[in-house]
């Protein structure tokens, strides 16, 4: 299944464990990702569901398998297991008692063409970061205060 990987036209891939809180995965999150892979943005490599019980008993479930089957239909049709068991075992660990996770991994298709070109030019990404959204929503905060601020820090004169 793995022969429609080609590591050379790849754009970049990313690992998302998206926390639910109290176990409480319902799938409405399927449309939306389904809608990314179909415009060509992402392209759905693994998708795993992850709980751990109040118990701290943990599982794995293939969304394949699952009843929420149907919601992710559009998005698991051609799935690589990149993900091992001992992978999906640890995240599932580290979760808190009555806490769930979607597991995904994606291929960021938007990129690949500059990836690809990259590569060409020997060149490589040396550092990048992902911004939690938490601290994109402190420094939007932070300007707009700052744009009512003293005429030293940039405001209007």
């Amino acid at each position: 299944m793995a022969d429609n990987l080609q590591a050379s036209q790849m754009g970049p891939v990313d690992v998302a464990v998206i926390a639910f809180e109290k176990g409480e995965f319902n799938g409405d999150v399927a449309p939306a990702l389904a809608e990314l892979e179909r415009t060509g943005t992402v392209r759905i490599i693994d998708a795993t569901f992850v709980q751990k019980s109040a118990s701290g008993t943990t599982q794995t479930i293939e969304l394949a398998d699952n009843a929420l089957s149907d919601a992710f239909d559009q998005v698991t049709g051609s799935q690589f297991d990149l993900l091992s068991d001992s992978d999906l075992a640890e995240i599932a660990g580290a979760l808190r008692p009555e806490q769930s996770a979607l597991v995904l991994v994606w291929e960021n298709s938007w990129a690949s063409r500059f990836a690809r070109a990259v590569r060409a030019s020997h060149g490589r990404v040396a550092y990048m970061e992902r911004i939690p959204h938490e601290t994109v929503e402190r420094a939007i905060a932070a300007l707009s205060g700052s744009e009512t601020a003293s005429p030293s820090m940039g405001g209007p004169r």
